[in-house]
């Protein structure tokens, strides 16, 4: 059996509850990325950003104000008062097609991996994008015959 772990990024980006949605802001545009895990100062799991999170409650860069205030609007938001906390998890030995069809059918973006309460991983679309890059490379070795 396939598990989560066989997949899942371990290179993790965590913020805390008191970092801020400017600070999320800049950390999913320099990292291109659209997931954030929160943890707390014990550095165990407690809820989880998402670009649409930070979408909602930033200052609309249509807004006739400056990059400065705007900046310092998103900056009096920590991501404790943002932050989803009712949160699907997987765990590392999680059979990787049911959290595939699960994030499929309920259209999760991803799924925190925890043990116990640490986070350990995080699956996302990205990863099963990647997989699918891979399968579908090895597929035309095979018909190619360059295996």
């Amino acid at each position: 059996m396939i598990t989560v772990q066989d997949l899942m990024s371990e290179q993790l980006f965590t913020l805390t509850l008191t970092d801020t949605v400017h600070e999320a802001r800049e950390a999913m545009l320099n990292n291109r990325i659209r997931h954030i895990p929160i943890v707390d100062k014990d550095g165990e799991f407690v809820g989880l950003v998402t670009k649409h999170d930070i979408l909602e409650v930033s200052v609309s860069a249509l807004a006739e104000i400056d990059n400065d205030t705007r900046d310092e609007l998103e900056s009096a938001i920590p991501l404790g008062e943002i932050m989803i906390t009712d949160i699907t998890i997987a765990y590392a030995d999680s059979n990787l097609l049911e959290a595939a069809k699960f994030m499929l059918e309920q259209k999760h973006g991803c799924l925190p991996v925890l043990q116990d309460s640490r986070l350990i991983g995080i699956l996302t679309e990205a990863d099963f994008v990647k997989l699918a890059l891979h399968l579908m490379q090895r597929l035309d070795e095979l018909e190619t015959g360059k295996v």
